[in-house]
């Protein structure tokens, strides 16, 4: 099996931590690209002491830091205005390793790893990251999902962290009314809904009206994270932890805060 082989099922889920971690699809997608590029470029270099998985991230890593300080060059797409304020959004090494190990899944070990650190760091930024969750403005949360079970848990969860909820919908006509009804300070959407209308068709509509961040929950990402085509910043897979659901919280209004 080629390298190119091996690497594909694992660039979706880079897509999502890159998407997240720049807090845009094209700025995200583009640094991907840009990982893709150095291992063509030299595929001698790939790491191969470890799976692949981690050698991607590792390569992706590596483009990360060496990069972001002239991140421009990477959104080809954006104006240099939007780029700037995308340079004053560079997620901290904190968050970097939350959503490491909280949204990819990676072991304290593998994420010092990829992020080329002791694990005593990786526990000490994740510490910092969750500190700075705590400190995080709170805002109003509406869920769109169908599945009881689930809209209660992400209710819990958004409560916990001292969001408030201002209501669950379950079809795309409900979620549109209550944004109208209740302006909310974030979305959690499910993709598909109860009377069979989507839950981006919902959002859509919601932001037409209004700016607010969205994150969508879905049991197959992979459909969101082709890279051809507008697709979500922010997605979280089903069945999902609290932490994911936290870190994914956190990030969206790490990126819309003061806008």
């Amino acid at each position: 099996m080629s390298l190119g082989q091996t690497l594909a099922p694992h660039l979706p889920y880079l897509r999502r931590y890159s998407r997240a971690l720049a807090g845009d699809q094209s700025y995200g997608d583009a640094y991907v690209r840009s990982a893709l590029e150095a291992i063509i470029a030299a595929p001698d270099e790939f790491p191969k002491d470890v799976d692949a998985k981690l050698g991607l991230y590792r390569t992706f890593q590596a483009i990360w830091q060496s990069t972001h300080d002239s991140a421009q060059g990477l959104g080809a797409n954006e104006g240099e205005e939007i780029a700037d304020q995308r340079l004053s959004k560079i997620p901290s090494l904190s968050r970097q390793a939350l959503l490491l190990t909280s949204m990819e899944g990676f072991s304290n070990a593998d994420t010092a790893y990829l992020m080329d650190m002791g694990e005593d760091d990786v526990a000490s930024h994740i510490d910092s990251a969750i500190a700075e969750i705590d400190n995080q403005i709170r805002t109003r949360v509406l869920i769109i999902e169908d599945e009881p079970i689930i809209a209660m848990d992400i209710e819990t969860i958004v409560n916990d962290l001292g969001h408030d909820v201002t209501g669950i919908a379950v079809t795309r006509d409900e979620a549109v009314e209550q944004a109208k009804a209740d302006k909310p300070g974030l979305i959690l959407a499910d993709i598909q809904l109860a009377d069979d209308s989507s839950g981006i068709d919902a959002v859509a509509d919601i932001l037409n009206d209004y700016d607010v961040p969205v994150i969508f929950i879905t049991a197959f990402p992979e459909r969101l994270l082709t890279g051809e085509r507008p697709e979500p910043a922010f997605l979280i897979t089903k069945p999902f932890h609290r932490n994911t659901v936290r870190a994914a919280i956190s990030q969206a209004l790490f990126f819309h805060e003061g806008e």
